[in-house]
């Protein structure tokens, strides 16, 4: 007998039932946690001849690096002191007492000490900034408004004069607050800027394209250090006499004009990667090139871009330790000073650990929220 044709309901409705070969089988109830790690570690690492070698090369390196590690940094540290020569004679451990004893010097540099709860406050009311501004539900306009409000907030807290607090030049900033003012501002600056100068190096208009090319290539084509010196040094000649433009505010421009430099590249890689259809479909639509370009290319340009502009922040957040070469004392530089102290000269490794960590904390706070923002935008192609 003839089978009578499928109808296209049947058709997909057979194709959007799951293959009963790819089913797993259901866990068995009962079984024990070794059972189950020993089942783990025979298919992820030892599954075969070459993962077993690797496992057994990586294990023995683990052992061989962590287990002295834990024993100068935790074991055989000295943690409490006033007196270096506790830490010199212990002298297969870890000196985190320099830190106790130096850490308000690393943090807050050449701040008045009376006076670093105002840095203190200033570095929470950052963080607290952040935090809200991570969580999309608060993606509203009035995050602007909070935005400048925190900045006003931290510039009366550094520089003080107003509210009975005592007046500081922002000579005397240093440490964490004054690398997260450089990072956070230049980042907030920069972005903009940035798609301003993708767009134009992708203009119609041959001035303006002309102008985009050559800023982008001309401050890609030099290190950070030449912008900070001619911000610091060269710039200041050109010029009036008598007028002059704080250190502070010469470097933040550099470091904002240096990260959109990079930020552009980025981001017309985004926009070259969306379809010429997407394009072609806003015109037939009746767009605007601001609507379209707002709508609907500019989304999916960033969305794709989304990796290269935060592994270019994560490089800017870091590379604000080269505001040495201008006189500003960064978060590094605090910790390299805290050196000159001729009893703790010694301790340098710690100085720099406690450095590093703080630096880590951040960047990888920036890779992970990347890494949520790619997931909670990833559209994709598929059936729900």
């Amino acid at each position: 007998m003839a089978r009578h044709p499928e109808s296209p309901d049947e058709i997909y409705a057979r194709e959007e039932e799951p293959d009963e070969g790819w089913r797993r089988p259901p866990p068995v109830e009962g079984a024990s946690l070794r059972a189950v790690v020993g089942e783990w570690s025979r298919k992820n690492l030892f599954s075969s001849i070459p993962n077993t070698i690797l496992t057994v090369l990586c294990a023995w390196l683990l052992w061989e690096t962590l287990l002295p590690l834990t024993q100068w940094g935790l074991l055989d540290a000295v943690w409490q002191t006033d007196d270096s020569a506790v830490c010199r004679a212990a002298e297969h451990g870890a000196c985190w007492a320099f830190i106790a004893n130096k850490y308000r010097f690393i943090l807050f540099g050449l701040f008045p000490y009376d006076e670093q709860w105002r840095p203190l406050v200033a570095i929470a009311l950052f963080v607290a900034a952040l935090a809200v501004s991570c969580v999309p539900s608060f993606w509203r306009p009035w995050l602007v408004v909070l935005w400048l409000g925190v900045m006003v907030a931290c510039g009366v807290l550094m520089w003080g004069g107003v509210f009975g607090l005592r007046f500081v030049e922002n000579g005397r900033w240093g440490g964490l607050p004054l690398t997260l003012i450089l990072a956070v501002v230049g980042i907030v600056c920069s972005f903009p800027l940035a798609i301003a100068l993708a767009l134009g190096r992708r203009s119609n208009l041959p001035a303006v394209r002309a102008i985009c090319v050559g800023f982008i290539e001309f401050v890609r084509g030099v290190p950070l250090i030449s912008v900070l010196f001619m911000a610091s040094v060269m710039f200041p000649l050109f010029l009036p006499e008598g007028f002059t433009i704080d250190k502070l505010l010469r470097a933040q421009v550099g470091i904002i004009l240096f990260t959109a430099a990079y930020l552009a590249e980025a981001v017309r890689g985004g926009l070259q990667a969306v379809p010429r259809g997407q394009s072609e479909a806003a015109d037939a639509l009746g767009l605007s090139y601001w609507r379209k370009t707002g709508l609907v290319i500019l989304p999916q340009a960033l969305k794709t871009s989304i990796p290269a502009i935060v592994n270019q922040f994560i490089s800017m957040f870091k590379d604000t330790s080269l505001v040495i070469i201008i006189g500003l004392f960064d978060l590094l530089s605090t910790a390299k000073a805290a050196l000159s102290d001729p009893p703790w000269r010694p301790f340098y490794v710690e100085a720099y650990l406690f450095a590093a960590l703080i630096y880590w904390i951040f960047c990888f706070f920036m890779s992970r929220y990347s890494q949520f923002i790619e997931r909670r935008f990833e559209t994709g192609h598929r059936r729900s």
